[in-house]
């Protein structure tokens, strides 16, 4: 990075474990892969002292609503994707070997490298001296590709072949020291595995990264066989991505008073509790879920709720809504019924509202397992995570399917867990609602062994 900002600046979206670029002169910037909340960008360029000039999109994302055709209303930037992702916005199209000229010092030029999606460009940065790096998107990242199964089951093989092929491409074309720029692989659900470290190079990659290392058909069973589920979301998403997002809308919501509040708890609509698990154990209207902003709220929020349904937001503060909302924005659900601030007890329209929810951890289980043994152990991870160990005698049910297979649990006391915490808070949240007595085990699943419980596989 220069004293005048040259360079490629990165904005992290750690919810959604993708990130976006910025590329400068110094001057004038390229944007690459915005998310939808575009004043982040506009921040960074006044920061820089550049102006916008050129907007490119890897590919037409899954996991978030692009922030590309905003940006380009508001800076007259010049906005391109695939030309052949037949989108029905103003944009200038771009195929292999196309150039954008972002100024005498910095241009990109695109390279197919389908994989991902059908028609997936990754794009070289380039300098006077040559080559510096390339935004990879969903085709090489860290350690891993992105996963193929986005468009369809009867692509997934065809895809994941054409991804070993593209990797194979880039790591052909460009210098091994050459940086590698990746939209998603650092928690998202776009990756075809989950990745290591902030950054790499292409030398790093074709010593450590699965499709430079095996042989097409060793990467294609390899990936195949490690692909796990996506949240349900992802389809509403690449259909607004497709047709041309609305902009994006801040405004606050209408405030909920403790009398709408139970009204909605009473009618069965989704009244998220936003506050961190500890707060919403200690406290909570009866029938809330507790989502906390110090996790992925957006993302399993998204995967749980039916598409289109109303969800109020609950927080301590107004800026904990704000940042819900600026979190559900990116993923396409663009307004909230209601938001209510302040403590519990100060939301309750009755003082019978108000609930606490016992916790525990591994060692708290693993006495009462050497006692009177608890009637349900219930393990919501995923069915990777499931495969990978999981406590002896413990029933699975992943966090997405648990709402509506909740008539499938044995009865009794249901002590339920996830990997830290987070996603187990969720699933005791449903749990409650529907009527069942739940113990919330608030503890990294690594000390599960270390607390003496049996972990098969």
């Amino acid at each position: 990075m220069s004293d005048n900002g040259a360079g490629v600046h990165v904005i992290e979206t750690s919810s959604l474990g993708d990130r976006s670029y910025l590329a400068t002169d110094g001057g004038s910037a390229v944007v690459v892969d915005p998310q939808r909340d575009v004043d982040r960008v506009l921040a960074l360029a006044g920061r820089l002292g550049v102006r916008v000039t050129h907007i490119v999109e890897t590919h037409l994302h899954n996991d978030y609503v692009s922030g590309g055709l905003e940006l380009a209303r508001l800076t007259g930037a010049r906005y391109s994707v695939a030309a052949a992702d037949k989108v029905p916005f103003d944009h200038t199209p771009l195929a292999d070997g196309d150039t954008v000229e972002v100024s005498p010092a910095l241009r990109l030029r695109a390279l197919a490298t389908p994989g991902h999606t059908f028609h997936h460009l990754s794009y070289v940065l380039e300098r006077p001296a040559g080559a510096e790096g390339v935004f990879t998107g969903g085709s090489l990242l860290i350690g891993t590709t992105g996963r193929t199964d986005l468009l369809g089951e009867q692509h997934t093989e065809p895809l994941a072949r054409e991804q070993h092929a593209s990797a194979r491409r880039l790591a052909g074309l460009l210098p091994g020291g050459a940086a590698i720029w990746p939209t998603h692989g650092f928690g998202s659900f776009c990756s075809a595995a989950q990745t290591s470290g902030d950054c790499s190079t292409i030398e790093r990659e074709s010593r450590t990264n699965p499709a430079l290392r095996l042989a097409e058909d060793d990467f294609v069973t390899e990936t195949l066989a490690g692909l796990g589920v996506y949240p349900a979301y992802y389809a509403h998403v690449g259909a607004i991505n497709r047709t041309g997002p609305e902009p994006v809308d801040l405004r606050p919501p209408a405030r909920a008073g403790a009398g709408e509040l139970r009204e909605r708890l009473d009618a069965g609509e989704w009244v998220v509790d936003l506050r961190h698990r500890t707060a919403y154990a200690a406290s909570h209207l009866a029938g809330t879920i507790g989502l906390g902003l110090d996790g992925s709220p957006a993302t399993w929020l998204g995967w749980l709720l039916g598409w289109g349904s109303p969800v109020t937001l609950i927080g301590e503060t107004p800026e904990q809504i704000t940042a819900a909302q600026r979190e559900l924005t990116r993923i396409g659900i663009d307004r909230v019924a209601a938001a209510a601030t302040g403590r519990p007890r100060d939301l309750a329209a009755d003082p019978a509202q108000l609930r606490t929810l016992p916790t525990a951890t591994f060692a708290d289980l693993a006495a009462a397992l050497a006692g009177d043994a608890p009637e349900v152990i219930l393990d919501v991870r995923l069915s990777n995570e499931w495969r990978a160990g999981h406590i002896d005698g413990a029933t699975h049910l992943p966090l997405p399917d648990l709402e509506r297979r909740i008539d499938e649990l044995p009865r009794g006391t249901v002590w339920v867990h996830c990997g830290s915490g987070y996603r187990a808070t969720v699933a005791a949240s449903l749990l409650a609602r529907a009527g069942r007595t739940v113990v919330l085990i608030d503890d990294e699943f690594g000390a599960a062994a270390g607390a003496g419980l049996p972990i098969t596989t």
